[in-house]
């Protein structure tokens, strides 16, 4: 039996909350050990571990992501949101470390299963296709990380080895050059991927496949507006026939939407049907209201860190966008009152009410007068035993009806299609809640119904508008904002093990 005595490094920090950070990378490894290069599950076990890895994300991530978007309001009392949600950045947000770190962290924990899936294949005869195919696995999970730093700092470091030490002597690379970067790894994993949904696979049911990777080349391209790459990305999902909306938009973001044949990559979370014992729940409970009457059971409330803003829900009730409105919005008894001062909005539709349409009561809370819907486990859907906010649930990351709508705006900033118009790939997102079609699509209806279908997820919304300029839509509520403020500046902790990274910083 052959075996490599190999170092296994881990970057930057564990799951530490909070402020209790490790900053020093010279200290965060792990000791040598012997590793059995010719056993034929070790391939396996590394892709595992780069799922793992990748679904590790901390509960302060998401909101983080998605705060300075005119969908989504800080609430509670987490001041790093707070500050960011009003363009506020402050380089020592512990939430902005927490993004750079633990994203890096699992980047260079997927290079480092690369490498090592190369030293099994070198040691076990015949492996060479099986090691191509978790590696492009590998690469999609990691491209996906990186595209999310990118979009938050603009310049950042394109990693090349597992070493995370090279951080320090790597150049800074410009937005246009990681999208490319991305796009081109995409290529790379293309030929290697599974043909067929996430959802119906077997051997790693809701892995990546062909399409995943199809997608976050049409996402890093749409960020530089290569619209046409964008197009021909997004046209050979749609024409692959392989995806199609979930029929119910309610469900989609609940236990029954899981591995859909709308999801093209969500991060996954089971209690395994199982009332107590494991459970690798991604924690909600930084999305849920403090109070709430659940219809079953005896479920805890939320922390109330997260509000869909005011703006957003007056836009889709505009809209008489009903199914999107009970979806993504838990209302408050004193949320529907807020809504209603406005005299525009003093005769509200029937179905806006604090009672959910699976028949669970949201109550008022001192820390927010709305909740997000698109992040709530119905009680009666809970597996019996389990008391915590959002159990279950899997984490949406890129779903068909963003294809779709990314495909349009490709097409009316200039890109050619085979996959249809713009019109029918609106019209088909549209359908499905119930709205009647529209003709002629431009750039400003296609936003518009992103922001519609796609608000309170990762962002989108906030990065649809500074890639078309439209700045004004992000001065709301008392907020002010300006091109200076589009990119985070780095976390000052970096900076101070990165020396690079100060000259390119995004700071006056």
């Amino acid at each position: 039996m052959k075996k490599i005595i190999i170092f296994s490094i881990i970057i930057f920090l564990g799951t530490q909350s909070c402020h209790d950070r490790l900053y020093d990378l010279s200290e965060n490894t792990v000791p040598i050990e012997e590793i059995d290069y010719t056993d034929p599950n070790g391939m396996f076990d590394q892709l595992i571990g780069s799922y793992a890895a990748f679904q590790s994300r901390g509960w302060e991530q998401f909101l983080f992501l998605s705060v300075r978007g005119d969908d989504v309001n800080a609430a509670g009392d987490q001041a790093p949101l707070q500050e960011t949600d009003v363009y506020d950045y402050k380089v020592t947000s512990w939430m902005s470390n927490s993004i750079w770190q633990t994203f890096y962290r699992d980047v260079y924990q997927c290079i480092s299963a690369i490498e090592q899936i190369r030293l099994y294949e070198e040691n076990i005869p015949g492996s060479s296709q099986k090691a191509e195919e978790y590696i492009a696995e590998i690469k999609v999970l990691y491209a996906f990380l990186l595209f999310h730093v990118d979009r938050n700092w603009n310049d950042i470091i394109i990693p090349q080895t597992s070493d995370p030490n090279e951080l320090r002597l790597l150049p800074i690379n410009t937005q246009e050059e990681v999208m490319a970067f991305i796009s081109n790894l995409m290529d790379e994993a293309i030929p290697y991927l599974k043909d067929m949904t996430p959802g119906q696979r077997t051997d790693v049911p809701g892995g990546v496949t062909k399409y995943t990777a199809l997608a976050i080349k049409a996402l890093a391209n749409l960020e530089i507006k290569n619209y046409q790459e964008v197009a021909d990305a997004t046209g050979a999902i749609i024409n692959s026939g392989q995806f199609q909306l979930y029929d119910d938009y309610y469900n989609l973001f609940k236990i029954p939407g899981k591995l859909s044949d709308e999801n093209l990559l969500e991060m996954q979370y089971s209690d395994f049907g199982q009332g107590s014992g494991d459970n690798t729940n991604f924690n909600s409970q930084c999305f849920g209201p403090t109070s709430w009457s659940p219809k079953v059971g005896d479920i805890a409330g939320g922390w109330g860190f997260f509000e869909p803003s005011l703006k957003y829900i007056k836009f889709l009730l505009d809209r008489n966008d009903e199914q999107r409105l009970q979806t993504s919005i838990l209302f408050t008894p004193n949320g529907i009152s807020k809504i209603k001062e406005d005299p525009e909005y003093a005769n509200l539709p029937n179905y806006i009410s604090n009672e959910t349409p699976s028949g669970d009561v949201i109550n008022n809370s001192a820390r927010a007068l709305f909740f997000s819907g698109k992040h709530y486990v119905p009680s009666e859907q809970y597996t019996p035993g389990r008391t915590r906010w959002g159990e279950n649930r899997n984490y949406p990351c890129i779903r068909y009806s963003e294809i779709l709508l990314m495909y349009a705006e490709a097409l009316t900033q200039g890109g050619s299609g085979n996959a249809g118009t713009a019109d029918q790939a609106v019209n088909l997102v549209r359908e499905r809640v119930g709205l009647a079609p529209i003709s002629n699509v431009t750039i400003d209806q296609v936003l518009d119904e992103k922001f519609a279908e796609l608000g309170l997820e990762w962002g989108t919304r906030f990065y649809d508008l500074l890639r078309h300029e439209k700045l004004d839509e992000l001065n709301y509520e008392g907020r002010s904002f300006n091109a200076k403020l589009k990119y985070l500046p780095y976390p000052q902790a970096q900076v101070d093990l990165i020396p690079q990274l100060a000259d390119h910083n995004n700071i006056d």
